[in-house]
Parts: structure tokens; C-alpha cells; sequence
């Protein structure tokens, strides 16, 4: 009897601290870029987060403000933040990168310091021209780049990255960890739909930066789950369908007042849907 009490107590926190399909429930520190990373990590669990993915430019800590997390943090910091998501019982999953370096050695240091810090990723838009360099640090680092998408946009016509067939043949012949990180209001905001996107981009999808938009056009502000024009439920049907099993992260371009209370709202949308 005792047995079957622990299954079924095992059973149920399983249920709620995944969503269904395996995923890791989690929000992006963007979110929270107001704040420091440290305090993004408290409002991150507070929310109900299982996970977290950083970036390269938010403030490290109320006590050390001019502290920047990034590849160049001293050990003592990497310490303290690794020690941080610990006391809090949150795992930083990856981190968004706005420069992945000119030289091999530049990008060394981005892998290095993701292995350092544990991370499953790296998030950005490495140049094509370091493609080669980036997927050597993968193999040697066994860390994934997670190839971001931003929208599509008539004022900067050379963009490509929008376009998923466009992606898809930069990871022809690629090592499996170089895949993306698929971000749904992005792909809206460039009039496409976020499920055939899924489904061209299958077998390479490392993370999402899961979002609702008010309309399907570019400069499109965010929403709660449910409130806009994204199909969240079919979102997630797909990636189950897929047998996806990295992080689905709660991301707000658009932040608002209430913006720890939206981004409950949206992981418990993640973890009640079927």
C-alpha cells in the first residue's frame, strides 16, 4: 500500500513539474531583463519555472551591479551564479548570445564558459562564414547551438533567418546538435504558421521561445497564452508529435506591469494542456 502511495505521489509531482510530451517547462530572462539575473532566477521559480535561459547583457546581481553575465565572468561569479540556481533549485539550461566572436578563440570562450556553467545551449545568430568554427566548439564542448529566428522584415530585405527552408539547408550535412531555437512569435510576426514551420524544421529543434501575438504581422506585441492570434495548443501537439524533449521558454518581447503574473499564467497554460 505504501508502495503504491509513493507511485502515485511520484506519478502526480511528474505531472506538474514537466508538461506533457517530456518538455521542460521554463522561461527566457528576457522576461525579466529589468531586473538582475539573480532576481530573473528568483521571479523564474516563483512563476513555477523548472528551467531558465539566460543572456549575455542582463546585470549579474543586486550586489554586484556592474557584474555583466557573459563568457567573461570571473570564477568567483560563475561560482555564485552556479550556487544561485541551486539555493533555488532551477537549472540554466542555455544562453542567448549577440556576438559569437571574429576569431576561433573568441568563440572558444562562449563554449567554454556554457560547458562551465552546465548549459545544454547556446542560443543566437552566428554569421554563416563561423558556421564551421561554431560546429567544431559543438563537437569538442557538446554544447548546442540553438539557431534563433528573428521576423521577417521589409526593411532589411538581406535578413534570412525568418525563412525555415533557408535554415533547414544551413544544417544540411551539420553535426545534430546544431539545431534551432524556434521562436513562434517570430514566426507570426513574418505571416507564417508556426505548425508547418514545426514541421520543416523537424529533427533540428533544440529549444522554443514559446509566444502569442496580438496579430500576425511584424511589430506585433505579445500576449498571454490564449489572448492572441497563436495557436499555443497546436503548437505543443505538434512538438509532442515530434517526441520533442528540450525546453519550451516563456518569452515577452512586450513586458508588462504584470509580467511575472503573465508568465505564470502562460507555464501554467504549458503544464495544464493534454
Amino acid at each position: 500500500m505504501m508502495k503504491k502511495a509513493v507511485c502515485f505521489l511520484v506519478a502526480g509531482w511528474l505531472a506538474v513539474s514537466v508538461c506533457a510530451g517530456g518538455m521542460e517547462a521554463g522561461v527566457c530572462a528576457y522576461s525579466f531583463r529589468k531586473v538582475t539575473a539573480f532576481e530573473a532566477i528568483d521571479k523564474a521559480k516563483a512563476c513555477g519555472a523548472e528551467v531558465i535561459e539566460l543572456f549575455f547583457w542582463q546585470k549579474l546581481s543586486p550586489e554586484h551591479p556592474d557584474v555583466t553575465v557573459n563568457q567573461h565572468l570571473a570564477e568567483g561569479h560563475i561560482a555564485a551564479l552556479k550556487a544561485k540556481l541551486d539555493a533555488v533549485g532551477i537549472k540554466a539550461v542555455n544562453a542567448y548570445v549577440a556576438d559569437f566572436g571574429k576569431t576561433d578563440e573568441e568563440t572558444r570562450k562562449l563554449f567554454a564558459f556554457a560547458k562551465k556553467l552546465g548549459l545544454r545551449g547556446l542560443t543566437g545568430e552566428p554569421p554563416v562564414d563561423r558556421f564551421d568554427v561554431v560546429e567544431r566548439m559543438v563537437k569538442e564542448y557538446d554544447v548546442q547551438l540553438c539557431f534563433h529566428n528573428h521576423a521577417k522584415n521589409s526593411d532589411k530585405p538581406q535578413y534570412r533567418n525568418w525563412d525555415p527552408d533557408y535554415l533547414m539547408g544551413l544544417m544540411k550535412g551539420r553535426d545534430p546538435r546544431m539545431g534551432f531555437s524556434v521562436d513562434t512569435g517570430h514566426i507570426y510576426r513574418s505571416g507564417m504558421d508556426p505548425v508547418a514551420y514545426l514541421q520543416t524544421v523537424k529533427g533540428r529543434i533544440n529549444s522554443v521561445h514559446l509566444k502569442d501575438v496580438k496579430e500576425a504581422k511584424y511589430g506585433s506585441p505579445d500576449l498571454v497564452y490564449g489572448q492572441g492570434v497563436g495557436n499555443i495548443p497546436a503548437v505543443l501537439d505538434e512538438l509532442k508529435k515530434q517526441g520533442f524533449n528540450g525546453h519550451v521558454g516563456v518569452e515577452f518581447d512586450t513586458v508588462s506591469p504584470q509580467v511575472e503574473q503573465d508568465v505564470k499564467q502562460c507555464l501554467d497554460f504549458i503544464r495544464r494542456h493534454k
